[in-house]
């Protein structure tokens, strides 16, 4: 898989309260992926970019809330997160991962 792809995968790292508390935990990280992403896609792009092992991805699908502005209805796009499971003694350092 190349680095193009694995970026079009994982979108980005997704930070709350949540995603630390299920980090300390489990072990587990959150991560912000494509909707038309597959477990086993995420799987491969987590564990060459980040050069770990993983253990096991659940994903869930997020849908967007409606909001309004004004007069005007809207409604934020849908989005997927994956909960990434490493396996025992893996760690990932998100300041270390180089760019490009």
């Amino acid at each position: 898989m190349n680095k193009e792809r694995i970026f079009q995968i994982l979108l980005a790292p997704h930070f709350s309260e949540k995603a630390s508390i299920v980090a300390d935990k489990n072990g587990q990280f959150v991560f912000k992926v494509a909707l038309s992403a597959t477990k086993l896609e995420i799987k491969k792009a987590v564990e060459q970019l980040f050069d770990v092992k993983v253990d096991s991805v659940q994903t869930l699908r997020v849908n967007g809330k409606r909001k309004q502005f004004g007069r005007v209805q809207g409604k934020q796009s849908d989005w997927k997160k994956a909960y990434v499971s490493l396996q025992e003694g893996q760690d990932i350092d998100f300041l270390a991962v180089e760019q490009g």
